[in-house]
């Protein structure tokens, strides 16, 4: 694997890159008058020119492996939803130690960390299915819905997050995170806002909902064990039951017939799914560094 995620020799030149990419995709999604646009005071084409060399050095990473990946639909998703087990970064140790052992103190700072690499899932969905086919693109507008709440402010899933952030009393802020969380993030958006990269938003988004489960309920297990109230925690709680739903009904709603389309599409959604891994893996492995876990 090259240093792309990994290189501790370049963790100031990748700190700086990724607080660089945060503001710009600050920038780019957040609504704001003609006379408020902040981007006069920005390098604009060189900051597009940099992420679009950190997103192709991450897809070179992952290229040789996502190229393994089948052609035909089924034999696809089977590939696909085996990353569950032996994806980059699956079943860390980290997140069995957060539910039976870690302190308050380092749960908190878990939090913040997750909280600042959050990248709104419902937002990038609403970017990816944009002219996609009709099933993709029903199957997209429903796990949207879903995200929104069906329409309710108090059944909006990044709100819940929030909640729980505000609840405990916590600071996330960019300038405080870890580089490879940022990082996590500016993938996921960057993915989402580029049209050519858009198959490769699928993979990620898709994995996210494949991967998600597991470490929710075990993060939800160690909010209730630091006593942190149910409706304070919802949000882990949640998710650690709907994604489930939400994954089989992208895998074969979404996925599937984009590659009964255009078999084409299955190395590029592979490879957006092995980078979304790669980039919670180096996450993980931060982590564990900071919090002193092997």
């Amino acid at each position: 694997m090259n240093n792309i995620l990994t290189g501790k020799s370049s963790d100031r030149a990748q700190r700086e890159l990724h607080l660089a990419l945060a503001g710009l995709n600050r920038l780019r999604l957040t609504p704001c008058l003609p006379e408020e646009d902040g981007a006069a005071g920005l390098d604009l084409p060189r900051l597009l020119a940099e992420e679009a060399g950190f997103l192709r050095s991450l897809r070179e990473q992952v290229a040789p492996i996502a190229a393994q990946a089948p052609r035909e639909p089924a034999a696809f998703l089977a590939w696909f939803e085996e990353l569950e087990q032996t994806g980059p970064g699956q079943h860390d140790s980290l997140f069995l130690w957060l539910a039976h052992d870690a302190s308050r103190e380092a749960m908190c700072w878990f939090l913040e960390q997750e909280a600042a690499g959050e990248a709104g899932f419902e937002d990038l969905t609403a970017l990816v299915q944009v002219r996609m086919p009709t099933r993709p693109k029903l199957e997209l507008a429903r796990n949207y819905w879903d995200e929104m709440g069906h329409g309710r402010e108090a059944g909006m899933h990044g709100p819940m997050l929030a909640h729980l952030v505000h609840a405990l009393g916590l600071r996330s802020q960019s300038e405080t995170t870890v580089w490879q969380s940022l990082a996590l993030a500016n993938t996921m958006s960057g993915l989402a806002c580029r049209r050519h990269l858009a198959f490769h938003a699928v993979g990620a988004l898709g994995v996210i909902e494949l991967t998600a489960p597991g470490r929710a309920a075990m993060v939800a297990a160690g909010l209730k064990r630091l006593g942190v109230q149910p409706d304070d925690r919802h949000y882990f709680d949640l998710h650690a039951v709907l994604d489930v739903r939400h994954s089989a009904t992208w895998n074969a709603e979404v996925i599937s017939p984009l590659i009964a389309e255009d078999s084409r599409r299955a190395p590029a959604i592979a490879e957006g799914a092995l980078m979304r891994l790669e980039c919670g893996a180096a996450c993980f492995r931060r982590y564990r560094d900071h919090l002193g876990l092997k």
